[in-house]
Parts: structure tokens; C-alpha cells; sequence
């Protein structure tokens, strides 16, 4: 029987559980500076995607975008010249959680914030990334406004966000989909000055083919991976761990990847079987997560569920 607000005395028991995992969540992923967007207003805008959008459907399902997270920042650890900026101007080694707090924060905004908060952050961002220049230990100069690595930057987070969501969402996209998504997404690194931006899936698989061998596998690499690896996620969820997150994140990675860093035959048992407990838990993290910045932005454009999902 359901009660006032179309709950039921299940989902009402549930509730303390979805709480717990909501609290944990938020307390880890999300930056304590709100940078004052206010994601319920002004009633109407739509942002730079809006309800009728594959991005904000692909955006809203948290695990999937917790995994692509991580498989996009093992990723990078593979460009010298992108890696450099983060070795010597974040405090990533120090502070890995920071990192994704930022990273989280941004493509929250870029994806469901109003116009200007969204215009705004990207500003935001284009203006740190011109403190971040140098050379990489080779002495190759990088500059983080670099349009090619904005390009790298942005592929592989779009690319490993996708496969987060068909691995631990979906599988069976409506046709198209894929390539509106890499159409609709590419605006953002276009913003911030990248060029030649893949627009589909097909330009995808082509632009990661032509990068590869710029890219290696060195002792910065290594490095970097385990601060990744050994980051701590304070889980609240019986069964689920900080190597449930990082096992479930490897496991997007494409072959040609698991190569370079040398993924042994044990680690990615590991992974696919870490990978296969985010898929048991991922429809609880889901139903705790349903009344985050995506349904208010839903709700702020008049729009009700149905704009988060495909089914």
C-alpha cells in the first residue's frame, strides 16, 4: 500500500539506509565551496544541455559516473605531458580526494547548473589552467590550455563516463545515442578551447587510435596510480569497499589501456569481480542519489524523471 507521496512502507524503511549512503557521498565526493549555483533556479533555464539531452541522462546515474571518474583519471596517467601539469601543480599526491571533489563539481555544473553558473565555472577553470605550465622531465613544455590536451582531458572522461554507464546502467542505448552524446558533451571542451573534438562514436575510436603512441607508462605513471589506489573512501555500505570503487573503474578501461599500464591477469580477475559487486549494489546508490542536482535541475525546467532516464 502506498503512503502520502507515493512511498511505501518499504521504501520508508529503506530510508535511513539511503540517507547513510546519500551523507556518505556527498561528504566524499562533493566540494564544501558550492561556488553559489543554486541548481532550482531561475525557473526555465535549461543550462547548456537541458531535459531533452542523452547527457543528462548519462550524467545522472551516479555509479556509472563514479566508475568513469576513476577509469578516466587512470587513463590520464598515461599522457606525459598532461600528467606533468598535475605532478607539478596539484596537490594531487597529497590530496587524490580533492581532485575528484573538483572533477565532480565541474561536471556537475557543465551538465546541470543555469547558463551562467555553468559559463561561469568553465571561466573558473580556463583561468587556473593558465597558471599550469612547465615542461615534463624530458623538457617538453606543456601548458594546460593546450587545445590537444584539452582535447585528451575531455576524451577520456566522456569516453570512460559512457562505458560507466552502459556497464553499470545499461548496455542497450537507444540508437544514436552514443554519438549524441559525444556531440552534445564535446561544447564543453570546446569552451575551454579545445579543437578537433571527436563528435561521435566513430571519431571517438579514431582519435584514441591516433593518440596512443604519444603515450606511455613511467615512473610518474606508476606513482600517480598508487596515490589512485590507495586513496581512502570512508564506504558506509556492508559488502562494498575502496576497491569495489577502483576495481569497477579499471574495469572500463580498453584493452590497448590494461596494456600500457600492465594490468596483470590477477588484477583484472579483480576487477571484473569488484566490478560485478558495484553492479549488486548499484541500484541502491542509485535510489539515494535520486534527489541530487539532476532531479532539481529535471524540476527547475519543469521536467519530471523522465528526463534522467532512457527507459
Amino acid at each position: 500500500m502506498a503512503t502520502s507521496g507515493g512511498t511505501t512502507p518499504f521504501t520508508q524503511l529503506l530510508k535511513p539506509v539511503h540517507d547513510r549512503v546519500r551523507g556518505w557521498i556527498i561528504d566524499t565526493v562533493a566540494t564544501h565551496d558550492k561556488f553559489g549555483i543554486d541548481y532550482d533556479a531561475p525557473v526555465g533555464d535549461r543550462g547548456l544541455f537541458g531535459p531533452d539531452s542523452v547527457t543528462w541522462k548519462i550524467h545522472a546515474d551516479f555509479p556509472g559516473m563514479m566508475a568513469g571518474g576513476i577509469a578516466a583519471l587512470m587513463l590520464q596517467t598515461l599522457h606525459p605531458r598532461a600528467l606533468a601539469g598535475v605532478w607539478d601543480h596539484s596537490r594531487f599526491r597529497e590530496d587524490p580526494l580533492g581532485r575528484l571533489r573538483n572533477t565532480t563539481t565541474f561536471v556537475a555544473a557543465t551538465s546541470y547548473a543555469p547558463t551562467a553558473d555553468a559559463e561561469r565555472l568553465i571561466g573558473i577553470v580556463d583561468r587556473m589552467h593558465a597558471r599550469v605550465v612547465g615542461e615534463t622531465p624530458e623538457g617538453e613544455p606543456y601548458d594546460a590550455r593546450d587545445p590537444k590536451l584539452l582535447t585528451w582531458v575531455h576524451c577520456t572522461e566522456m569516453a570512460m563516463f559512457l562505458e560507466g554507464y552502459k556497464r553499470y546502467r545499461r548496455a542497450d542505448l537507444p540508437p544514436g545515442a552514443e554519438d549524441a552524446y559525444f556531440d552534445e558533451t564535446r561544447c564543453i571542451a570546446e569552451k575551454l578551447g579545445a579543437r578537433n573534438v571527436p563528435a561521435s562514436r566513430a571519431e571517438m575510436t579514431e582519435y584514441f587510435a591516433a593518440v596512443q603512441p604519444q603515450l606511455r607508462f613511467d615512473e610518474r605513471s606508476r606513482a600517480t596510480l598508487a596515490v589512485l589506489e590507495a586513496m581512502e573512501l570512508p564506504v558506509p555500505v556492508a559488502g562494498v569497499s575502496r576497491r569495489t570503487f577502483l576495481g569497477a573503474g579499471a574495469a572500463l578501461l580498453p584493452e590497448w589501456a590494461r596494456a600500457h599500464i600492465g594490468r596483470s591477469r590477477r588484477e583484472r580477475l579483480v576487477d571484473r569481480a569488484t566490478a560485478a559487486a558495484l553492479g549488486r549494489v548499484a541500484p541502491m546508490i542509485r535510489a539515494s542519489m535520486s534527489e541530487g542536482v539532476a532531479m532539481r535541475s529535471a524540476r527547475r525546467c519543469g521536467a519530471g524523471r523522465e528526463a534522467l532516464v532512457f527507459d
